[in-house]
């Protein structure tokens, strides 16, 4: 078999195009681990939320999500996450855990209160709202629709 030097060079072509489309999506990504300090929040339900995701505020990342477990006198979960040293959270923090979109992943939301105290390294934020998954909010509406259906049809 004889190679073709043109064919060569264009395999070299696409190759650094690729690596350099491979760099580019990782240093815009912003893939690194938030480290600084621990809290923990309960849920009911954490609707698929996994370790490593993100934890914001406004949209901005602001903490990573370390740990998970089960807490076996309440039977909720127990979810850890690392804040960045630079955000002191206010004690009457709300988390939420909230779903980027359709098909993207899960995310805790916080939304900081207005309290002068803030949440110790190793605190617990008390004001949690669960997971509401898709499944739940249309079983709402149904339910809604349904029962404002039964009613006016009892008050004739």
């Amino acid at each position: 078999m004889k190679r073709n030097p043109i064919e060569t060079v264009l395999g070299a072509v696409v190759l650094v195009v690729a690596a350099m489309f491979l760099l580019f999506a990782y240093s815009i990504a912003d893939l690194k681990k938030v480290t600084g300090y621990e809290v923990k929040a309960t849920f009911l339900k954490v609707g698929g939320l996994e370790r490593g995701s993100d934890v914001r505020i406004s949209g901005i990342n602001v903490g990573t999500i370390t740990g998970q477990a089960l807490n076996p006198e309440t039977f909720q979960a127990q979810v850890v996450m690392s804040i960045a040293p630079n955000v002191q959270l206010p004690t009457d923090t709300e988390a939420s855990i909230v779903s980027d979109g359709l098909l993207g992943g899960k995310y805790v939301n916080l939304v900081p209160g207005h309290e002068t105290n803030r949440i110790a390294a190793g605190g617990v934020i008390a004001k949690t709202r669960d997971y509401q998954s898709l499944e739940d909010l249309v079983g709402q509406i149904i339910f809604l629709a349904t029962n404002s259906g039964d009613s006016s049809a009892t008050s004739k």
